[in-house]
């Protein structure tokens, strides 16, 4: 069974095993020493090519065909190992295979994977592409495993709101289960008053799309049991604390968290991991209108403990406290949560290296490790309990906004923490979920954040 995607799109990749042109990937020393092909060598020298990091330099046959490529792969290629993500989209149209490489064949074919991904739902017109042939010693389903999750997560946050809100993340949420013949159930609306998710309720209620909790659930009794959390804010307009019009272009996004762990369930899934996996997606859009929730209310979560509203723009860290009070109702191993929940974090580290949280020694030393092998980035930040007397509300247990803008991701993970008490491990991820330049792995756009370093994790804990 193929891994299952949201957009159908031609895979990047080559089976005409043969009939390839060859790509030599190179260092400037390769160019120096004349260590590679004699014809590509010759014509590398008469063209000034020096192999620098992300070079292309077509090379012809002796009867002026195209006869292959040279790719430049810099001084230290470890540097940039997904560099070979350029290739596709630097080389014209045809099938090839990487003939020389001072790379691994998984981290050549990944990147090649990943800098292939466009989204062109809106475009009119499309362009036939190049395709690379896997090399026969990288694991070809595991790379298109990867991908697969990646591109979920990918399109899901670059599609506009007026085409994924709260109904049709559902839809999708729905459609993935199938595919993997997971449980799903839904609460909508009104009902989630009935079934005691008062805070989910409050944000997403004056929207015309309405609020909603998913949940998903496969594996086998008796596998470790691994729970994911996901934000799923369709668009935020901040509420009635509304944001200014700039902050608002990328609110399609606040979903990145459900995005990235609908991309990373579909790795398990896909992999058929022996674990016992629940996923819960709070799913609203933070609107304004006569009935939406004020700066000043309180509200009771499900978990019992009342918060006073101080900002509606902090609106993530209450759907997810309510989120994750209910799947801390079941002892689980491992908790995740992942959210694009403060401009903090991104202040602190920047869009492309997302902290984690977790007061779990042994879990934030195997995450990083992770994220090492898979040059899939992570930093720890402290869940520094100093902070935690801040969230104290001035007539309710909690705020959801401590007053003095200091320690911003901080003071939101600790807000979450109060709402994990019997999970075995929890770890929370305070995600960009965006691309904001070029990289050679990525165009602009929707990204995914932690999830190969995750499923990396949890592949090698559960065998």
């Amino acid at each position: 069974m193929a891994p299952y995607q949201h957009i159908d799109r031609k895979s990047p990749f080559s089976t005409k095993n043969g009939k390839t042109l060859p790509i030599f990937a190179v260092t400037p020393a390769h160019v120096e020493t004349g260590t590679i092909d004699p014809i590509a060598l010759d014509w590398a020298r008469k063209a000034g090519f020096t192999a620098g990091a992300g070079a292309l330099l077509l090379v012809p046959t002796a009867d002026g065909q195209l006869g292959g490529a040279l790719f430049g792969l810099g001084t230290n290629p470890s540097a940039t190992p997904f560099l070979a993500g350029k290739l596709a989209r630097q080389l014209p149209a045809g099938d090839w295979h990487i003939e020389t490489a001072p790379l691994t064949a998984n981290r050549l074919a990944l990147g090649y994977g990943l800098g292939s991904y466009s989204y062109d739902r809106y475009r009119t017109e499309g362009q036939a592409g190049p395709k690379l042939l896997i090399p026969q010693d990288a694991d070809a389903t595991d790379i298109k495993r990867q991908l697969a999750g990646v591109f979920l997560a990918r399109d899901l946050i670059n599609t506009p709101t007026n085409d994924m809100g709260p109904g049709e993340l559902e839809r999708v949420f729905r459609s993935i289960a199938e595919h993997y013949k997971a449980d799903v159930s839904v609460i909508v609306g009104e009902d989630l008053l009935k079934a005691n998710f008062p805070l989910v309720h409050a944000v997403g209620r004056a929207s015309a799309e309405a609020p909603r909790l998913l949940e998903m659930r496969w594996g086998k009794d008796g596998h470790r049991r691994v729970t994911l959390v996901g934000k799923g804010v369709c668009f935020d307009t901040g509420g009635l604390d509304i944001k200014p019009a700039a902050s608002m272009l990328l609110m399609k996004k606040d979903m990145g968290g459900a995005a990235n762990v609908l991309g990373l369930a579909l790795m398990i899934m896909d992999a058929k991991l022996k674990v016992d996996l629940r996923v819960i997606v709070p799913v609203v859009e933070n609107s304004i209108a006569g009935n939406a929730f004020r700066p000043g209310d309180v509200y009771r979560s499900r978990k019992g403990l009342t918060v006073q509203i101080d900002n509606t723009d902090a609106e993530g860290r209450l759907i997810l406290a309510d989120a994750l009070a209910y799947a801390d109702e079941e002892e689980t191993d491992l908790l995740i949560d992942m959210a694009t929940l403060t401009g903090a974090a991104r202040v602190a580290l920047g869009p492309d290296l997302p902290p984690v949280f977790t007061d779990d020694e042994e879990l934030a030393a195997e995450l990083l490790d992770a994220s090492i092998e898979t040059d899939d980035p992570l930093w720890r930040m402290p869940l520094y309990m100093g902070y935690d007397k801040g969230l104290k509300g001035q007539i309710a247990d909690l705020t959801n906004a401590p007053a003095g803008g200091m320690a911003g991701a901080i003071t939101a993970a600790l807000f979450l923490k109060r709402f994990v008490s019997r999970a075995r491990s929890w770890a929370h991820f305070d995600i960009f979920g965006w691309a904001p330049s070029e990289r050679p792995h990525s165009p602009v756009g929707g990204e995914a954040q932690a999830i190969r370093a995750l499923y990396r994790y949890l592949r090698s804990s559960v065998r």
